[in-house]
């Protein structure tokens, strides 16, 4: 089968369908009648679902928060995880993101690259596949998500009442392929009483916060203090801790009170080490100042377990696996109050072969007389595909018949649609030197790269779903 001629065929079709889904300001909104997470996230599903039936494709929605496009018949089913739903656009666009401009070769709008071009070139690899009268030997479903930005409520509802695949792959992430990512979670550690000793202090702690999100590592941070003595010894040490870290803060004096402000940089979740997080910059200084009480217990609390803690030892959840890595942990909030006492949201990445459930209630019990708990755990368990299993062999074999690439199969600490598979991997659409520009103002995808990733779709599919390679390997 030419695959590259084929795609060629379908090009101004291809972007015309995909401008169509850009269109859709699919960011997760307020629950509507038969719109569970807003009216544009259904929108762009039901675009999909009437594209299917225009190609007379079989159709079903579940609960109005995913669906599937299906083609062929048999036991055996294979599926394909894309979403329409798209994060905010944010500021500084130079185009309006929900009018898809097409621009020296690349379409720039919001979700061009996460996911809507990805799904749509899965989208018209079965659609070809289709129109090429092909007999499929197994039953293959595009499932298509409105909530993998946020709370994965759409693979919930659809899991509840689908079958499940008997493989499958998510075009949300790079290729040649991913086939492992670390367990995910996250928790927060709450100060629940003081154990300290009552002192005179200096300084009382009112309010402090940094970050927003579990899996951003904060690059801002502020407190509030009321200084009962001393104000220019206080401000005096700031100054010379900004110096001596060589950190970018500032300080302000608002009516009677000491605001300090810092500045780090962020990071996703996953790679940690890889920011600068403001909020433990801050507390390294606040340890170093006479606090009040509950304050004290909250700021030493956060230099012994917290602060520096990126591997989990400090958690004793420290664990390394030869393919996907180590533990990795991220504070990606911090708030104080000195009616509420303090809170930690932890976004914790573990590999294969850590117990997580007893390594957190190890923890939890090792905190208690410090004052602390742990509440509001939340988790996806470790996923992994052996790298020789028939399926990643199929793949990846389709990917570098398109692509002088001689990458291996590689594993994640982030998660994708793949993990909701009992056996599935992250297969494209990104490659070795597209910009990743994901969530990011004038979001953009290169025409020949989507082109590109519809023929590498169309021959997988071709030789899994059709001729039936991934049962003969």
């Amino acid at each position: 089968m030419d695959y590259k001629g084929l795609v060629g065929q379908y090009k101004d079709a291809l972007i015309s369908d995909l401008f169509g889904l850009l269109e859709i300001e699919s960011v997760k909104g307020e629950p509507a009648k038969n719109a569970p997470v807003g009216e544009g996230p259904k929108a762009a599903l039901d675009y999909m679902m009437s594209l299917g039936e225009r190609d007379s494709m079989v159709s079903k929605e579940v609960d109005s928060l995913a669906g599937h496009l299906e083609l062929g018949s048999g036991d055996k089913l294979f599926g394909i995880l894309g979403h329409v739903d798209v994060v905010p656009p944010g500021n500084g666009w130079d185009t309006n993101p929900f009018n898809p401009v097409l621009e020296d070769g690349e379409i720039i709008a919001r979700g061009v690259q996460d996911d809507k071009g990805p799904t749509m070139a899965a989208y018209y690899a079965l659609k070809i596949l289709k129109e090429q009268g092909m007999d499929f030997k197994y039953r293959t479903r595009l499932i298509i998500g409105t909530d993998e930005e946020s709370d994965w409520q759409c693979t919930d509802a659809y899991f509840k009442s689908e079958e499940m695949p008997d493989a499958g792959f998510a075009p949300d992430a790079a290729f040649p392929i991913i086939h492992g990512e670390k367990g995910i979670t996250t928790f927060n550690i709450i100060q629940k009483h003081t154990p300290l000793d009552e002192e005179e202090p200096n300084i009382e702690l009112k309010v402090l916060i940094s970050g927003e999100r579990y899996n951003m590592v904060p690059e801002e941070a502020e407190a509030k203090l009321k200084v009962l003595q001393n104000m220019s010894e206080v401000i005096q040490s700031f100054e010379d801790f900004l110096r001596r870290d060589d950190t970018e803060g500032e300080y302000e004096i608002d009516n009677g009170f000491l605001k300090l402000g810092i500045k780090g940089q962020s990071a996703h979740g996953s790679t940690p080490e890889a920011g600068v997080n403001a909020g433990f910059i801050l507390l390294k200084f606040l340890n170093e100042l006479n606090l009040d009480n509950n304050a004290t217990a909250f700021v030493k609390f956060a230099n012994s377990k917290i602060i520096g803690n990126f591997d989990g030892e400090k958690f004793g959840m420290a664990h390394s696996h030869e393919e996907l890595g180590e533990t990795s942990v991220n504070t990606g909030m911090i708030n104080y109050t000195e009616v509420d006492g303090g809170i930690f949201g932890v976004n914790l990445r573990y590999p294969e072969g850590l117990d997580f459930e007893s390594g957190l209630r190890d923890f939890e019990d090792s905190i208690y007389e410090e004052g602390f708990v742990i509440e509001d755990v939340t988790r996806q368990e470790p996923h992994y595909v052996d790298k020789n299993d028939p399926l990643v062999s199929v793949l990846l074999d389709s990917y570098r018949n398109h692509v002088e690439d001689d990458t291996e199969p590689f594993t994640i600490g982030g998660g994708t649609y793949a993990r909701t598979l009992e056996k599935g991997v992250a297969f494209g659409a990104m490659f070795k030197d597209t910009a990743d520009t994901m969530h990011q103002k004038n979001e953009r995808m290169k025409v020949e790269e989507l082109l590109l990733a519809t023929e590498i779709y169309l021959e997988a599919l071709h030789r899994i779903c059709v001729k039936g390679e991934m049962d003969e390997d």
